[in-house]
């Protein structure tokens, strides 16, 4: 009977090692969770009662991920919230904490499409993200989208403040536009920005003055500068669409027709008076050759006038020279 008391009392020592391994890890497993609840607990809590379907383990693996877990479901509590479904919208946490570790805007993004969603707008998340990570505001790009805003033409950044345009007849027209456009959503990424459309508005405002016959046509009717603008086209391949151009300012400028025309005939006067002076120049030249030419035919004619007396002088000496007397 000792024996087999000694023999079990032998067989429970033996077992104490176990025991205390497994109390051990017991406890781990305690502090473990404990840890995560203190660290995740209020956060998964959150997720639940908003039905934001977070797991704990979705929030664990975020913290060895480096990436911001409270951003990631506060963005994803707002988009439940707001009615953006994952079906339609493709909301998921994955996909945001993607956004977030490539760099993105998660909360700007979620802003947009709530929105855009307001709004009615076609966007998904995919399109708000990679407008986002090209570089755009695409919070921005969807107010304006839904309230368009106006733009000036010139830019009053670039240090002017009018255009500068000469009609048909000469004169100069200064003017200033206010262009009103809307986002595309479309074409917002690869589109043109917003300098683009201010210099075709600009290249098209001075083209259609030019074409205009006099400065009065563009100032009783600065509605038609407008109109021939927007039929051209000039928001394709942008980021935006012309809602309106609208010409704020006109003023007249100086009558560059009429000055030209007075610098060439300036000019013209200049070129004739030079032309007059080359040929009085070569009539004077021309009278003083003349005069030349005159002494020197007298020179000619008086040596001439002195051979004669030497001619008579041999004729008379040769006998070839007769004196015939006159008659009675």
């Amino acid at each position: 009977m000792h024996v087999d008391l000694a023999h079990s009392v032998v067989a429970q020592l033996s077992l104490w090692p176990i025991w205390i391994i497994l109390g051990i890890i017991g406890l781990l497993f305690l502090l473990f969770l404990v840890i995560v609840v203190l660290m995740y607990g209020a956060l998964w809590f959150q997720a639940y009662m908003s039905s934001a379907r977070v797991s704990i383990w979705s929030l664990i693996g975020m913290s060895f991920r480096q990436v911001n877990a409270r951003l990631i479901v506060q963005a994803k509590i707002m988009a439940v919230q707001a009615g953006l479904t994952d079906e339609r919208y493709g909301i998921t946490t994955r996909r945001l904490e993607a956004h977030y570790l490539a760099g993105g805007n998660v909360m700007k993004v979620i802003h947009a499409l709530i929105a855009a969603n307001r709004a009615q707008m076609p966007l998904t998340f995919d399109q708000a993200a990679a407008i986002d990570l090209a570089g755009r505001d695409v919070l921005d790009a969807v107010r304006t989208s839904i309230y368009p805003k106006v733009i000036d033409c010139p830019d009053p950044r670039s240090g002017r403040t009018m255009l500068s345009a000469i009609a048909k007849n000469g004169v100069e027209l200064k003017v200033r536009a206010r262009v009103t456009v809307r986002t595309k959503m479309e074409t917002l990424i690869g589109g043109a920005t917003e300098e683009t459309v201010i210099a075709r508005v600009g290249e098209g405002i001075i083209t259609a003055i030019g074409s205009s016959e006099t400065h009065l046509e563009v100032l009783e009717h600065p509605d038609r500068i407008s109109k021939a603008v927007l039929e051209r086209g000039l928001d394709q391949q942008t980021a935006f669409q012309i809602v309106s151009i609208d010409i704020a300012d006109i003023v007249v400028g100086q009558n560059i027709g009429a000055r030209l025309q007075y610098d060439q005939a300036e000019a013209d006067t200049r070129v004739a008076r030079a032309k007059a002076e080359e040929r009085r120049a070569l009539a004077m030249a021309r009278s003083q050759e003349m005069k030349a030419q005159v002494a020197y035919n007298r020179a000619q004619v008086i040596l001439a006038e002195a051979q004669v007396p030497l001619a008579m002088a041999r004729a008379i000496r040769e006998g070839r020279f007769e004196v015939l007397a006159s008659r009675p």
